[in-house]
């Protein structure tokens, strides 16, 4: 055993208890436990566990990437400002601000690798199980077994074909499963399988990259550095996959589908503002409002849903310029005017009954008028025109 396979060992272990797990599962629901539909599924089993326990580093992830998109803007003030200046100590600064603006938005450039550095430790692990079957399978590994894959089962596994081809079957040693027509066909399964392995990863890529990224953030280096690492990371998947087992290949396709949902679901749910993705969220919340009778408001940049107020059949009074200007903000009701009410001299209330002059003046002997409004804001001939009168009550005489 090489020293990196004593590395790995204990993690092997692992996922060789997720799969025979799973193998014993669907061989207890009727499938065949030398077939390639049991152990095929099983990997897929291993995909889902993984990707289940890896799900708090999967929004680690999210709120990290959005976070370096939200401060592009600020990232782009820093570089500007130290432009062309190489000395040791602009340097220093510019990397200081650049902490300090992470430190800030509490994001971190290394939390966007999470998921995927934390999958590499499982992903080599399968790869030396499915390479090592088999030698376990004929007695020369230098162990007995791989947790519970012992001899036997590890034959068993090896005997079993997906499309055709072994598990443990490459691209580049197809030639050792048998003969011409064999090693053609396991080459054919291989580069089909690669295929969707870069699709795959090119869609997950450029999902993240266009549908949640402001439009701000998709400027400058660093948008251009993901831009390039969208296309670059297929490549490098579709060169070096023709070393992978066929098991690993499922493995890696399958989980690639899980992360397409899983980032699906939430971009759909919380994408980054001012992207495509939440521009469509809105889209949506309105058509569901506009069917519900609501209406749409957006205070502060937050979509939310407010109530249709329903229409009183009151008619609305005039109201006048220099009222208008004293309106208070909207969504507040605003009291009706109110008309002064006199008191006579045999104590008799008059309501509406204004006696004026010729000029208009009201006359001297009127009493002060009673309102519940301010008295600034009480203006009966604002607009040239008098108010509905409101039932006032009755003043008992002094």
């Amino acid at each position: 055993m090489s020293w990196f396979d004593g590395l790995l060992y204990p993690i092997m272990v692992v996922v060789a208890w997720i799969m025979y797990a799973f193998h014993k599962a669907f061989e207890f629901l009727g499938l065949d436990p030398a077939g390639g539909a049991a152990w095929g599924l099983s990997i897929v089993g291993l995909v889902i566990v993984m990707r289940i326990i890896l799900i708090p580093l999967f929004f680690r992830q999210i709120k990290a990437q959005r976070g370096l998109q939200l401060v592009q803007p600020e990232m782009q003030k820093i570089q500007k400002k130290y432009k062309g200046k190489t000395d040791p100590a602009s340097r220093e600064a510019m990397s200081r601000e650049t902490m300090e603006l992470y430190r800030k938005h509490g994001t971190n450039p290394f939390a966007s690798c999470l998921p995927i550095l934390a999958q590499s430790p499982i992903f080599f692990a399968l790869f030396r199980v499915l390479n090592s079957l088999p030698q376990i399978a004929a007695g020369t590994w230098s162990r007995d077994s791989v947790g519970p894959i012992t001899q036997s089962v590890a034959g068993q596994a090896e005997s079993a074909s997906v499309f055709g081809a072994p598990l443990s079957g490459t691209f580049m040693n197809a030639a050792a499963f048998g003969d011409g027509s064999q090693a053609l066909h396991i080459r054919i399964v291989t580069v089909i399988l690669i295929v969707a392995m870069s699709v795959t990863t090119f869609t997950t890529q450029r999902q993240l990259t266009m549908k949640n990224m402001p439009p701000a953030a998709l400027e400058g280096p660093m948008a251009q550095q993901q831009k390039m690492l969208m296309y670059v990371f297929p490549l490098i998947f579709a060169f070096s996959g023709v070393n992978f087992p066929i098991g690993v290949l499922i493995y890696w396709t399958t989980t690639n589908l899980w992360t397409m949902g899983q980032q699906f679901y939430t971009i759909r749910r919380m994408p980054a503002p001012g992207s495509q993705a939440e521009l469509a969220l809105k889209a949506r919340k309105a058509k569901k409002a506009a069917a519900r009778g609501d209406v749409l408001t957006d205070e502060g940049g937050v979509p939310g849903i407010e109530e249709a107020r329903p229409v009183s059949g009151q008619r609305q009074q005039p109201v006048g310029k220099a009222r208008a200007k004293k309106k208070g903000p909207a969504g507040v009701p605003e009291l009706p005017p109110v008309t002064p009410t006199a008191v006579d001299d045999s104590g008799a209330s008059t309501s509406g009954k204004t006696s004026t002059t010729k000029s208009g003046a009201a006359p001297k002997s009127a009493a002060a008028p009673v309102s519940d409004a301010e008295p600034d804001e009480f203006d009966p001939n604002a607009d040239g025109s008098t108010p509905a009168p409101r039932a006032a009550k009755k003043r008992k005489g002094s």
